[in-house]
């Protein structure tokens, strides 16, 4: 396999540690054989030097102006454009920008099996699957004394954090559910909401951000990862529970459905806090409590092999070698 020089345009880089950097930088390691860089706009200060054969563009509308000067440059080689949840729930259908990204790369790549769905027909033949990736970790034993739940996400609508807090409120004080809710606030107003729910729910704890090892470490303790998100793309979270022997209870929308199945046991209507505590009750309950947790964690073990991190190095390799090759 030939090497060749791959930019990466990421809209936001290590300072924002979200999704997009997150999975930048784990491409570029992935595609270590290949000289690849990453950069938040395209041309940069280093353009001209490097001489990039192939982009890989995370965000249609973000990086519209950037897939538009390599299509100004090189037309549509090399030039591969994989989609968020935003792109592919929102913005393509009312956002020019992100439409022309569309039109313009040569491949789309989206990160869970429905993605394509949300596509217009005319581009759904040029769409692949990429399933992100995690490490295998190791299961850790879990106490019997209580159900320890957690949710990772960054504080912001499209997550859908009241979703929780409200579930939180819902549940019984004597119910032995424990909640760990970290992530950043990113909109003010949902901070407030997290501090006002610590304050009336015992039971409840918003822990800000945390490091992506001391995240990881509370996902392996956990009975159970919540995932309230309205609008996803493919959420690498619910991969590091998985791969973390923790399962999931997640919202019933395509960008989880795409990384679960269909049939998954633990899904709640978007929005719905009440069927959310009923499926953790149901979980706690000791005459259900093996029985769900159990059936939930056969199913996730199911998915693992989906996010390995050889399938996405190989699929990656093979998009690169496919956008260069004429």
């Amino acid at each position: 396999m030939q090497k060749r020089r791959v930019v990466i345009v990421s809209p936001a880089l290590a300072d924002a540690n979200n999704g997009n950097w997150q999975t930048a930088r784990r491409w570029q390691h992935l595609l270590a054989s290949h000289a690849v860089r990453i950069v938040r706009q395209w041309p940069d200060a280093d353009a001209r030097d490097t001489q990039d054969e192939v982009m890989l563009a995370l965000h249609a509308r973000r990086s519209a102006d950037s897939v538009q000067a390599w299509h100004a440059q090189h037309g549509q080689h090399g030039l591969g454009l994989a989609l968020t949840g935003t792109d592919l729930y929102r913005d393509i259908a009312r956002d020019p920008q992100a439409q022309r990204s569309l039109d313009l790369a040569k491949s789309l790549v989206v990160l869970q099996g429905l993605g394509a769905n949300a596509l217009p027909p005319q581009h759904q033949s040029k769409t692949r699957v990429i399933y992100q990736s995690t490490g295998t970790r190791q299961t850790l034993a879990k106490t019997t004394r209580h159900l320890r739940v957690v949710m990772v996400g960054h504080l912001r609508e499209e997550k859908d954090p009241l979703t929780l807090m409200a579930a939180a409120r819902l549940l019984p004080p004597d119910s032995d559910i424990l909640i760990d809710h970290i992530g950043a606030p990113l909109d003010a107003r949902l901070g407030d909401a997290a501090q006002a729910t610590q304050v009336q729910c015992p039971h409840y704890r918003w822990l800000g951000a945390l490091s992506h090892r001391q995240t990881l470490q509370r996902i392996q303790r956990a009975h159970l990862l919540v995932h309230t998100s309205r609008l996803e793309g493919g959420a690498h979270v619910l991969m590091e529970a998985i791969c973390s022997g923790t399962p999931v209870l997640a919202s019933r929308i395509d960008g989880n459905l795409g990384l679960l199945g269909a049939d998954y046991a633990g899904l709640f209507e978007a929005g719905d806090a009440q069927g959310l505590v009923d499926l953790l009750l149901r979980c706690r309950a000791p005459q259900n409590q093996n029985a769900l947790v159990a059936h939930l964690g056969h199913q996730c073990a199911l998915r693992a092999p989906l996010f390995e991190p050889q399938a996405e190095r190989a699929a990656l390799h093979r998009w690169v070698q496919d956008l260069w090759t004429p």
